[in-house]
């Protein structure tokens, strides 16, 4: 895996094509997010694809981060520690406090 200054590692296991995402892009990807256990919290097997503006905020800081190595078609594993993710608190519902937690990812568009 590789790691950033941050903390956040990151594996492309599946490369897709295009250029990287970058700031202002709007990302669609599905997703599945586990904790360190294995556990299931989130997918968008059953929330929808997730889709946000690269460097706008509203997801994980270290979503955020490590879309910034990847591109359209890419499929990756990306272990967001707890500063990156949800923090002291937790997200509140299925994430608890000082979670580090496990995105794997497919990006399915870049705008």
């Amino acid at each position: 895996m590789n790691e950033t200054k941050t903390g956040l590692r990151y594996m492309v296991y599946e490369n897709g094509h295009g250029p990287l995402a970058k700031k202002d892009n709007i990302v669609r990807l599905n997703y599945s997010v586990k904790l360190l256990t294995g556990e299931l919290c989130y997918s968008s097997m059953k929330l929808g694809p997730k889709e946000f503006r690269v460097g706008k905020g509203g997801v994980e800081n270290g979503l955020e981060e490590a879309i910034l190595f990847l591109k359209k078609g890419d499929r990756a594993k990306i272990i967001i520690p707890s500063h990156l993710a949800f923090g002291l608190l937790g997200d509140g519902n299925k994430i608890p406090q000082r979670s580090t937690i496990i995105y794997e990812i497919e990006i399915t568009n870049i705008n």
